[in-house]
Parts: structure tokens; sequence; C-alpha cells
């Protein structure tokens, strides 16, 4: 969902307007093609096109997209920091009734010190923001799932707390991280783990890790996602055009604000860097650009490594994703 009004840092105006209008439009002709889910970023700052830039609420979108769509999942991203799980919990559960159990959460552990800042927020150092959202989830869960709930931990407390009604289903819970502290606590309290972009022989690795993480906590077989940009054209010379186009960057615009940020924890050199960073998520890194035949069996590689979903980034939106699920998805 683009929320920011887009994904390129580098291309100002992508023809996606971070309005309700577009992310309405765009998500009933997301069910009319084909896709099954929809990811609602949660950032009160415009990490993409600048600060300055609007960005949409995420929880009043969702709320709000639940009455109009009628099959499409929704996970909507949330920061634990920013929510109190109790009332959060209460909220949630009547989004997912309005949707008819389509909720799913993606549950991140906040990166954007500033952001908190400026709205005043706790921001916790790595390994505690963790420790909070461990925490936040077993309240979160034992809402939805006890008629009572009572919880005494470091960051959160409850007294018997009564959430009703109850989610139609309990949420899917989707979380990421790369560090060991994120990797424990995904294996330990979440359904499923979602990643950055990277190539097949990246992604692979990562996900046998947290199957044997997950198997060693006990908890049921996880889900995977990878976030992923792609391009898909009747020629691969087009699409190499396209991916040129999208990743020229002459002088840094307002979206390149958090790059020195992003590139302390890469060793690329530094104009390999500014390309990449150009689309968010690593989105370029599967490289998903080419023919309708040249994805298919990229997509197949991911899947062959137990890649479940995609989430997929375009420009613009709408049009290349119908594109996508008429050349290579066969739905539109």
């Amino acid at each position: 969902m683009p929320v920011f009004g887009g994904w390129l840092r580098n291309v100002p105006d992508e023809g996606m307007a971070a309005s309700w209008d577009y992310a309405k439009r765009l998500t009933q002709a997301s069910e009319r093609w084909g896709y099954d889910l929809t990811l609602i970023a949660e950032l009160n700052l415009n990490d993409i096109k600048g600060i300055e830039q609007p960005a949409l609420d995420a929880w009043s979108t969702a709320a709000a997209l639940a009455a109009v769509t009628e099959r499409i999942e929704l996970m909507v991203a949330v920061r634990p920091n920013f929510h109190h799980p109790a009332l959060f919990a209460k909220a949630a559960a009547n989004i997912d009734r309005i949707a008819g159990g389509r909720l799913a959460l993606n549950v991140v552990s906040s990166w954007w010190a500033d952001e908190a800042r400026q709205y005043g927020l706790q921001f916790d150092q790595h390994d505690d923001r963790y420790a909070r959202t461990d925490e936040w989830l077993r309240v979160v869960d034992g809402l939805w799932t006890e008629p009572r709930f009572s919880f005494e931990g470091r960051f959160y407390r409850t007294e018997n707390a009564i959430c009703a009604p109850k989610p139609v289903r309990r949420p899917v819970v989707y979380a990421g991280g790369e560090s060991e502290a994120a990797k424990t606590m995904i294996a330990t309290r979440c359904d499923a783990y979602v990643m950055h972009g990277d190539p097949v022989a990246a992604v692979a690795p990562k996900i046998a890790d947290m199957r044997a993480r997950r198997q060693r906590a006990g908890g049921p077989p996880m889900q995977f996602g990878m976030a992923a940009y792609a391009i898909v054209r009747d020629s691969e010379a087009e699409a190499k055009r396209e991916l040129e186009r999208i990743t020229t960057v002459t002088d840094l615009p307002a979206g390149y604000a958090n790059f020195d940020q992003w590139l302390s924890g890469t060793q690329l050199e530094r104009d390999l860097q500014v390309q990449e960073y150009s689309v968010s998520n690593r989105g370029l890194r599967p490289n998903l650009v080419g023919t309708p035949e040249q994805l298919k069996e990229r997509i197949a590689e991911y899947e062959a490594a137990g890649l479940d979903l995609l989430l997929l980034q375009m420009s613009p939106q709408a049009e290349e994703m119908e594109r996508f699920a008429v050349q290579v998805m066969g739905t539109a």
C-alpha cells in the first residue's frame, strides 16, 4: 500500500497520491486483479518522499478499508512503543470484526529514533525494543484469547482486563528482523517471518534458520514473506530501461534524509548503495525485473526455497499491478 505516495526516493511524483481516495481505489482494484494481501505501513513521517510530505495513518486507513473491501487480507504494521497493548487489542479486534476476519499484524520494533522524539514517544535501545514487543504480544494475545487477562511485566500491566467482542479469528502476526534478539522473539511469539529483499541464495538459509528456531521453540510451522520491487515488460531491454529510469540519481532529494543511517549497515560502494536506496526495503535485490517468463522463473525459485508471500512494490502502482496480474499471475 503506497501510504507514502510511492516507493521511489528519486522520482518526486509517481502518480499515486498519499490519499484515502487512491488507497481505496487501489485496494478494491487489487481484489479484482487477484491479489491476496496488502501491507499498510505505519510511519508518522514520510521516509520515502521526505518528512515534509504527507503519509497516511495506518490504522484509520485500515479500518476504512475493512469496510469497503471483501476478500483481501489487511496486514497492518504496528509499533508496540506507539500503542498500549490492551487498548490496541480492543481497537484491532473491532477492525477485524468490520473486515470479517481479514486483519493481520506486521509487528515492527521501531527503528526511527527521530520520529519517536518528535512525537514524544518512548524509544528503547535495540534489545529492549524486542523485549517490549515480546511483552506487548503476550498482552494482545491474552486479551484476544481469554475472557479476562491479567499481566505483570517490565513494560506493561493489566488487571482482569476484558476484550469483547474478540476478533473473528486470531489475526496472523508477521514480523521481521535480522538480529539475534529479533529472531528469538519472532520464533517464539509470531506466526510468520517477513524479510527485506534479497537473492534466493541469501533468503533460503534465513528460512532454514527460522524453521529450526521455530521447531526448537515448539511452535507450529511458520510462513515466510519477502519485499520485492517488480518490473515486468515484454522484453528484457524494456525492463532494463525502466530500471535505469527509477534508479538514476543525481542530487540526493529529500527522500534520502535517512541514507547515511542506512549506509552504515552495509558494505557496498557508495554509488551502488545510492542506486539501491532509491527503492525502499531492498526491493531491487530479488531482481524481479524482466519479461513475464523471467519473473515466473525467479518467483518459482523463491517458492522452492520456502517463500510463501511476496510483498510487491511497483510504480505507478495501479497500472503496474494490473500489468503484473495479467502477464505474470494470469488473473486479471
